[in-house]
């Protein structure tokens, strides 16, 4: 019956994706949320399942797949599901934040119709509402190459998914609870490695053999660095880029980031550690899971590696040194470095500086000095419906003018087919990840201190890697180029989580006068409505 109804409304919307490719093959999953007892720190708490499992199941693909995805709350209150880093071509409506998607109810379903055009790489995906990326709800997205285009390293003996975070033994709901009182998350309890505590998950390898892990942090608010016991790591993958091979002792991924490396079980035959510890703080939480060899001759022994704790220039030189893999193909049969982004002139610089103060007494996060609040109707179902009230375009600066953090519904505009350069100025002393959904972007430069014109003379306009999430360093810049060829309303918003639910968000909407299919796809037949578009005719009459 559940297959049958995803059927149904693949059928419905089949002539609105008719461009999206027919031919191209079509994938099906059918998804139950509920709360259940996990136990990860070794303490009962409620947990997001999907199908009954923490976390939740990975979605497999091949670049081009349809996928059909319904999903059924059987939650108490809404829900909602994001696909960080599938960059949805012309279809923000199902983006899966709440400033596009309108939330499934309790009790009912959603189908959500997404096609993996032209990408390839490692992402998961979140639920993005109400805090309930606290709880679980997160699984790993892996998007194969086609047979016919070649990978630039040897098939793996095995492909693993490893999703690490931080992790508190609270439930959401009293951590939303204590950020809706305005106050701030305290340091987490532990880290997870695939949903478990210190020692809890393994991974089984051969020896003499190289195996692929798709690493992802869905944690909360830490930065994070993974490594495995007397091996070395080799980069190969970064959010859909195949990267310069370079190898590493250990890696770091700062909130929402995901890489791939290869590894080879090249050592005696034991078990050995792999640990993921937090960055950047005076304590060091460490967590363990174990690399076991099959004819492993013993248990692990020893203290786990030790890695980095709070450098930041061993970060920020590894970060510079990941480079695009020019010579290798993407998700289409041509080289990488055949897109000569570093020719191309940009039209528009947009700066984003970040900060955190007190609003009414209550502690809030910005952009460019705007605390971003929802509305009660998403901002694309406004948009295409012409609700007004809801948002206002311009309603956040694109320069930071240095001003107290105030609340408003922000939106940006930009043209599309712009290539713009954006640049964010961290002044505040942590660690700082931003996520832009809809898009890749190439990483041009990143320094310490305060981002002027002449910063563009150190950037790399040759073979920066182009990815969907990037860090930004205490009291540093990141700049950014990208190409606005995705029409939509699509979110920018810190990977802090408690930043991003208080605020320190924004959407830009990249507008074009073009009603045609082949700029942006019309709203689904099944798309959900509410607020104030809630009674409106998905089509015009």
């Amino acid at each position: 019956m559940q297959l049958h109804l995803a059927v149904v409304l693949l059928c419905a919307t089949s002539g609105l994706f008719a461009n999206a490719g027919a031919e191209d093959p079509y994938r099906f999953f059918d998804w139950n949320v509920t709360f259940g007892d996990i136990y990860p720190l070794g303490v009962r708490q409620t947990g997001i399942l999907i199908n009954g499992q923490f976390p939740g199941p990975d979605i497999h693909s091949v670049t081009n797949d349809n996928l059909i995805i319904n999903v059924h709350n059987s939650l108490n209150e809404p829900f909602l599901i994001s696909w960080s880093g599938i960059q949805q071509r012309r279809n923000s409506y199902e983006d899966g934040v709440y400033g596009t998607t309108c939330p499934i109810p309790p009790g009912k379903n959603f189908t959500y119709i997404l096609q993996v055009k032209d990408q390839i790489g490692s992402f998961f995906y979140f639920p993005s509402l109400a805090f309930h990326k606290a709880a679980g709800g997160f699984g790993g997205i892996r998007i194969l190459s086609r047979p016919r285009i070649p990978v630039p390293f040897p098939d793996p003996a095995g492909d693993y998914t490893v999703l690490i975070g931080d992790w508190y033994k609270s439930n959401h709901t009293n951590l939303k609870a204590r950020l809706d009182r305005g106050k701030k998350l305290p340091f987490p309890d532990g880290i997870l490695i695939n949903g478990r505590g210190p020692g809890g998950a393994s991974f089984n390898v051969e020896q003499g053999k190289t195996y692929r892990l798709r690493i992802s942090n869905v944690g909360l608010q830490n930065s994070l660095n993974f490594r495995i016991q007397n091996h070395r790591l080799t980069l190969v993958e970064v959010e859909g880029t195949h990267t310069l091979q370079t190898t590493y002792s250990s890696i770091d991924l700062h909130l929402g980031q995901s890489c791939s490396v290869l590894f080879k079980a090249d050592q005696p035959a034991k078990d050995y550690y792999i640990a993921v510890s937090t960055r950047f703080t005076s304590r060091v939480l460490t967590s363990t899971a174990i690399l076991r060899y099959s004819n492993s001759a013993g248990p692990v022994s020893g203290p786990p590696p030790g890695g980095p704790t709070i450098q930041i220039d061993w970060s920020l030189n590894q970060a510079r040194s990941i480079r695009t893999n020019l010579t290798a193909s993407g998700p289409r049969p041509n080289p990488q470095g055949s897109y000569h982004y570093g020719l191309i002139n940009t039209t528009k610089t947009i700066r984003l500086a970040n900060s955190a103060g007190q609003v009414n007494g209550k502690q809030r996060y910005a952009v460019n000095s705007v605390s971003f609040v929802p509305e009660d109707t998403p901002l694309k179902l406004a948009d295409y419906f012409k609700i007004g009230g809801v948002f206002r375009v311009g309603s956040i600066s694109d320069n930071p003018y240095g001003g107290k953090i105030y609340l408003d519904t922000s939106v940006m505009q930009a043209d599309y087919r712009a290539f713009i350069e954006i640049v964010f100025q961290n002044n505040e002393n942590i660690v700082q990840s931003w996520h832009l959904d809809g898009y890749s972007f190439f990483v041009v430069g990143m320094d310490g201190g305060q981002w002027t014109t002449a910063s563009r003379r150190e950037y790399n306009l040759r073979d920066a890697v182009s990815r969907c999430t990037t860090q930004v360093y205490p009291k540093s810049w990141t700049a950014i180029y990208v190409a606005l060829d995705n029409v939509g309303m699509w979110n920018l918003r810190s990977e802090f989580w408690a930043r991003q639910y208080l605020g320190q968000q924004f959407y830009l909407r990249v507008y074009t006068t073009s009603t045609s299919l082949r700029d942006e796809y019309p709203i689904p037949k099944n798309a959900l409505l509410c607020g104030r578009a809630s009674g409106r005719h998905t089509r015009p009459l």
